[in-house]
């Protein structure tokens, strides 16, 4: 497995890799990690059953600001460090399939030629084609990338120096990526089509998985800071793009609405001091799903177009109704009146109908909240994980036939 970032970093990623490595080892496969190095990590040999090897990065030193104090980022191009280092890994592994999982595959390239394993490549996001990997641009979905277009746009997002390095690679060696892939995953149809994965390309779709949700160890001191009466939660990274703002706004519009509590990293600083909006940062995954259990029901009102929609599988295993956008992954796990209401991107108006229509049907939560249980096994790990094997067995043919 090759991810950027990995446990005790929490992020739906890291959970993903995390949670695939356990099962691809409790079904008989020997499983290592090659992650970056993060600030403050202490050494880890072995996380789920599967060695981990830490990786340096020479761009985190050259590039690095004070948003990158949490955690370090591959850059969409060969890392000399991590590429050494890498180097090192593959020798003492000799894997058959190296299975990736965002931009640290730029630092697997200079290694691939002529290399004995397959490469399978999942598609958590759009990084395949966009800088930001977000693809959107000025509040829309963008309509592709362009040389001028998307160093602009990435300028924004990172900054001038991070942003061109982004552009430029991303439009560099996204062409060498394809042609070394022997099989892309991408998390969802949406996804695959906006990545523009060709009919030449061997690709599979396999959404994540979920399994039993974990439970908070006794009682964290954390929780006690939770409403002592019922709100509504909205769990994940606290950006406009994945629509708190909205949120927010159409939370202000309902009358005497149940608190509304905030968990993640919040980057819009002005909901810290908006009345009945309780932003509680970035805690431990178990205590998030605690807090899950403990909700009325979640919110995922994404703006942009949501790859899968991890916060909502949860909710769903959970037992818990979710108000979501329609939009990208969502519509795969959210079905409109059965397993929670759908409402369209950008409308805060029926945000807010949804939101106070739920707050006001105990009985459609309940009906909502049993469908999205059984919604969830769909997802299972005995109904995915086999998917991954049979996709590495389809790159291991890919490659064989590429190497004839």
């Amino acid at each position: 497995m090759l991810a950027q970032s990995f446990a005790p970093i929490v992020g739906g990623e890291e959970r993903v890799v995390e949670d695939l490595s356990r099962e691809l080892v409790a079904r008989g496969h020997e499983v290592s990690i090659a992650t970056l190095q993060q600030p403050g990590d202490l050494p880890v040999d072995e996380v789920a059953g599967a060695r981990v090897h830490p990786l340096r990065s020479t761009s985190y030193r050259v590039t690095r600001s004070n948003r990158d104090t949490e955690r370090r980022h591959a850059p969409p191009a060969p890392d000399p460090e991590t590429v050494r280092d890498l180097s090192r890994v593959l020798r003492r592994e000799r894997p058959q399939i190296v299975h990736a999982h965002n931009w640290l595959v730029h630092s697997y390239l200079p290694l691939a030629r002529g290399s004995h394993s397959a490469l399978a490549l999942s598609l958590h996001d759009y990084g395949l084609i966009c800088a930001t990997k977000r693809l959107r641009r000025r509040n829309h979905v963008c309509s592709g990338p362009a040389p001028v277009k998307c160093q602009v746009c990435a300028g924004r997002h990172y900054g001038v120096t991070k942003g061109l390095v982004a552009a430029f690679g991303t439009r560099t060696f996204g062409p060498r990526l394809r042609r070394a892939v022997d099989v892309f995953l991408p998390v969802s149809s949406t996804v695959e089509e906006l990545c523009r994965i060709g009919e030449d390309e061997a690709s599979r779709v396999i959404p994540n998985f979920i399994g039993e949700l974990p439970r908070a160890p006794g009682e964290d001191p954390r929780l006690a800071q939770l409403p002592d009466k019922p709100f509504l939660l909205y769990f994940g990274d606290v950006t406009e793009d994945k629509g708190a703002w909205e949120l927010a706004e159409a939370h202000r519009m309902l009358e005497d609405p149940p608190p509304l509590v905030l968990i993640g990293r919040c980057y819009i600083d002005e909901l810290a001091s908006r009345p009945g909006v309780h932003v509680m940062g970035a805690w431990p995954h178990e205590l998030a799903i605690e807090a899950l259990r403990r909700s009325l029901f979640s919110v995922a009102p994404s703006l942009w177009p949501e790859p899968f929609g991890l916060v909502a599988l949860e909710a769903a295993a959970a037992g818990k109704p979710i108000v979501a956008t329609a939009t990208g992954g969502l519509r795969d796990i959210v079905i409109d009146g059965e397993t929670g209401l759908l409402v369209p991107p950008e409308d805060r108006e029926a945000l807010a109908a949804a939101l106070q229509k739920l707050i006001s049907d105990a009985g459609l939560r309940e009906r909502l909240g049993a469908g999205a249980k059984q919604q969830a096994a769909k997802f299972s790990p005995a109904a995915i994980v086999p998917q991954f094997e049979q996709a590495y067995e389809l790159a291991l043919e890919a490659h064989s036939a590429r190497s004839r």
